[in-house]
């Protein structure tokens, strides 16, 4: 009996460990595709689990960090969902390619739209942005989670200097050693760059082919020209001769 309780006590205790952990780690998290590299361009992951039991994830608020703008941000298609692109003022102009950016997107919003996420399940929402900042190692994107129940939760809280994680913390995105390049991408970026180089190449290679067929064309016309005039040339001097050849046998 003693050897009972003792083993339903631990079961319970690890039980509550099981649940305790649970929800700490199924939160709103970011995640590139590849790599996202400091001064480069990324696709970005955001990464939503339902918490619920008996509710339903059907909005999905993600607010852009003000102290690092980005320049660009582009939100992909997701079907059963509307996108929302919220942009404000800039306090300092940026300066991207030698244009001046005034505005930023500060918010994108997702909004069930014939679809959710129902418990059990999560929901990816990829987003391309850029320029990456070049002086900072992280970034922070508050998000901001509702459920059709009309509960919010606000995974709002910044990690600690300590390391620990807060119990709603905001999804972060920890930054690359620069790429030379600085376009980032890891092994998708240099595939692409290595096929538009192969192109490049290929195209390369017929232009040189039509300028040698051109050439040759050229060269073969003014050879045809030359002969058709020494060929003229020869037909009048014959006639020339034959005139003054019976010329003399008529004297």
């Amino acid at each position: 009996m003693r050897v009972s309780r003792i083993a339903i006590a631990t079961g319970v205790a690890a039980s509550t460990v099981l649940l305790l952990a649970g929800p700490a780690a199924a939160h709103v998290s970011v995640q590139p595709q590849g790599e996202a590299a400091k001064g480069g361009y990324a696709t970005l992951n955001f990464k939503v689990p339902n918490e619920r039991d008996q509710a339903s994830t059907v909005k999905l608020e993600v607010n852009f960090p003000a102290d690092h703008p980005l320049s660009s941000v582009t939100p992909e298609a997701v079907p059963g969902w509307k996108i929302d692109i919220t942009k404000g003022k800039l306090d300092k102009p940026l300066e991207v390619h030698g244009k001046k950016i005034t505005e930023a997107v500060s918010k994108v919003t997702w909004t069930a739209d014939g679809s959710k996420i129902a418990p059990g399940y999560f929901q990816q929402f990829p987003v391309s942005v850029g320029q990456l900042p070049e002086d900072a190692d992280q970034l922070v994107f508050k998000a901001i989670q509702t459920y059709d129940n009309k509960e919010v939760v606000r995974w709002i809280e910044e990690p600690t200097a300590g390391g620990e994680e807060p119990d709603s913390p905001a999804p972060v995105l920890k930054l690359s050693a620069a790429s030379e390049d600085h376009h980032g991408g890891g092994a998708a970026a240099k595939a692409g760059e290595d096929d538009h180089k192969a192109d490049d190449k290929a195209a390369s290679a017929e232009g040189d082919k039509k300028e040698t067929h051109a050439a040759s064309s050229s060269s073969s016309d003014t050879t045809a020209r030359t002969l058709g005039i020494i060929g003229i040339l020869i037909g009048v001097a014959g006639v020339a001769f034959g005139v003054l050849a019976g010329r003399r046998r008529n004297a």
